[in-house]
């Protein structure tokens, strides 16, 4: 795990295969503001994949989240086709042959941390660039 994330204590993770509902198996909180990191699970590694955020601070240091909080963003956040995740990952997962990919949700910013999601999740993009030389196969810039 990234160091910038062991602070985090609202955390939590799931697992997708491309015949189960991204939707059902998806349990980040609605409310919560924050990153995701996406790998795939080969059973021999895990391979990152993609990293996400929701929730932007605002001037006054008030947080402005959608509807839905992570859980939105990562079920219906749109990729790969202008759809949501939940139905193009799966079909993303069939063409790459991908089995099973594991999702990592922190909540960066609320009542004890306000780390604006963003931030984190370009440290930890940094990080694996710096690590990799490119950007996690699944993030097309930032």
């Amino acid at each position: 795990m990234y160091k910038e994330l062991k602070k985090f204590k609202i955390t939590g993770s799931f697992t997708v295969t491309p015949d189960e509902s991204l939707e059902e198996k998806c349990n980040a909180p609605e409310n919560g503001s924050g990153i995701f990191m996406v790998y795939n699970d080969t059973g021999e590694d895990k391979d990152l994949i993609m990293v996400g955020s929701t929730g932007t601070v605002q001037n006054d240091g008030t947080l402005k989240s959608k509807n839905g909080g992570l859980f939105d963003k990562i079920v219906n956040g749109h990729q790969f086709a202008k759809t949501g995740r939940k139905y193009s990952w799966p079909a993303q997962m069939k063409t790459e042959g991908i089995e099973l990919l594991e999702v990592h949700w922190f909540d960066t910013f609320n009542t004890k941390h306000k780390v604006i999601p963003t931030f984190i999740e370009g440290q930890v993009l940094q990080n694996f660039l710096t690590e990799n030389g490119r950007l996690p196969k699944w993030n097309v810039a930032f």
